[in-house]
């Protein structure tokens, strides 16, 4: 049908009201449900818009999109922050231009910053004040001579480290606390802040052991693994059976299904489940890396279809978890998958005298289970925690695949950025110029989308302080050009055109 131009103004009109009452609606009973779960009222208004934002990504809203667009009306394309408050303004600037009466009053213009006011708070918390010429932090994973190479953590705040990752997996709580006085002491020298992170190491999924009656064997594409949680009672070695390798978390087994797929080695391996029994299960290879690899000890496995319910904390992760609220800014919650392991987490840390509404939580987003759940657990965290999350893109990447990760670390900013959440740009960043001292044109463009984030994390390197210098100068690039999704316009030189 084809509208006169008051006909489709009409008709914008009337589908963009009816998209925000039903908006408007809906966020309103689903936090109504947890209105009284909330024990920190600095988060209500951020579970407020988050629900808001839900309700409206449940739509598929890009014709209208296009047709505001053509009215010179704003797209929605940046609501993320102010979800209520946009369609409000839509509907007003709109309504007004085609004579409507209308029930939505004009909304306040500080409404319109609100959220971004919030979330600059937040990241204050979480990572300090802002540097002088730019807003993302950076973050650097502590080495094991941090502990007693002063002149190294010179270097690092110099360039411009603002956070130190201290990762529980690695080293003891002497080294850990080694490396705060040490990072303390020399922020002071320097009259600088920095905020420490304590990772949890969590239940990181491995291969234990492996056994085989072949020497050295390479498994390829249609090979048979047994995958068992006891070494005690193998069955006879088959021939038909290249590897038997062992499972670190037993439970597994109890929630594997047939054809489920499993990743071992970072993806390097990819198999399906054949058969389940009480406590192993055949897998058939898929697809090898190379062809043909050895399975080994120590080598991660994922689970990208399996949904497990396994405890988040083993006795190690629970003494380093009272370490850290005594001596850290932060705690760092590793291979969190649903609003149970946030429980659990919270249950542990109310064992301590720190009030828990004072316990910052970063949580790492590194399975798919994980990004399925992660409104619930942003909610059921904020709720009584200053929240972050980290996007672990690692562990991710191997689960979801990376065409599909693409996707979901561009999710995890919108749902975060709507949930004023402060967001680590996590995994590999710049990890070439760490090693080698001299970047990839991907990395470069890499750190370059983590300005988009409010901290960016560097790992452990042969050449860290020349990474955090050339991290921190590419920030207060990107400062200039961007904030979020939205382009900010400063002039260009290139734009001064010389004509003949």
């Amino acid at each position: 049908m084809k509208y006169s131009s008051i006909e489709e103004q009409n008709q914008i009109y009337d589908d963009l009201t009816e998209l925000y009452q039903q908006v408007k609606a809906e966020s309103k009973t689903e936090y109504k449900a947890i209105d009284k779960y909330i024990e920190r009222n600095d988060f209500r208004e951020s579970a407020r818009n988050l629900f808001a934002y839900l309700a409206l990504r449940r739509r598929d809203i890009r014709s209208l999109q296009a047709d505001l667009s053509s009215w010179g009306l704003s797209s929605l394309g940046r609501l993320e922050s102010k979800t209520l408050f946009t369609l409000e303004s839509v509907i007003r600037r709109l309504g007004n231009t085609i004579g409507k009466d209308m029930d939505i009053e004009e909304p306040e213009s500080k409404q319109s910053t609100a959220g971004r006011d919030r979330l600059a708070q937040n990241t204050q918390l979480f990572f300090g004040d802002a540097p002088k010429e730019r807003n993302t932090r950076i973050m650097v994973t502590m080495p094991t001579e941090a502990s007693e190479d002063k002149a190294l953590l010179r270097e690092l705040i110099e360039s411009g480290m603002n956070v130190a990752r201290i990762n529980a997996a690695h080293d003891n709580e002497e080294t850990w606390k080694a490396m705060i006085d040490n990072i303390h002491e020399v922020a002071e020298e320097l009259d600088k802040k920095v905020k420490i992170l304590i990772d949890i190491a969590g239940p990181k999924i491995r291969t234990d052991w492996v056994f085989t009656k072949f020497k050295k064997p390479k498994v390829k594409a249609g090979d048979l693994v047994r995958m068992t949680k006891d070494y005690t009672n193998l069955p006879p070695l088959d021939d038909d059976i290249k590897v038997t390798v062992g499972c670190s978390i037993p439970q597994i087994f109890e929630q594997l299904s047939i054809d489920d797929p499993i990743l071992i080695d970072d993806g390097s391996i990819e198999l399906e489940v054949k058969e389940i029994g009480e406590s192993e299960a055949l897998l058939l290879v898929k697809r090898v890396r190379g062809g043909s690899v050895r399975i080994k000890a120590e080598k991660g496995l994922n689970f990208p279809e399996t949904e497990f319910n396994i405890d988040i904390l083993t006795d190690e992760d629970r003494e380093a978890i009272h370490f850290a609220v005594e001596h850290a800014d932060m705690i760092g919650c590793s291979f969190i998958r649903t609003t149970d392991d946030i429980e659990e987490i919270q249950a542990e840390i109310e064992k301590s005298d720190r009030p828990l509404n004072d316990v910052p939580l970063t949580l790492k987003i590194e399975t798919v289970q994980a990004m399925n759940n992660l409104p619930e657990v942003i909610l059921k965290a904020g709720s009584r925690n200053p929240v972050s999350v980290m996007i672990a893109r690692g562990d991710l990447a191997v689960e979801s695949g990376y065409v599909r990760l693409a996707e979901l670390q561009q999710e995890i900013l919108w749902i975060c950025e709507a949930s004023d959440t402060p967001v680590i740009w996590g995994t590999e960043v710049m990890a070439s110029m760490l090693d080698e001292g001299i970047p990839s044109r991907a990395e470069v463009t890499d750190a370059a989308e983590g300005s988009r984030s409010e901290c960016v994390m560097l790992n452990k390197g042969s050449y860290m302080s020349d990474t955090v210098q050339m991290l921190n100068d590419i920030l207060i690039k990107m400062e200039e050009h961007q904030y979020k999704k939205t382009p900010t316009l400063r002039s260009l030189n290139v734009a001064k055109i010389k004509l003949p």
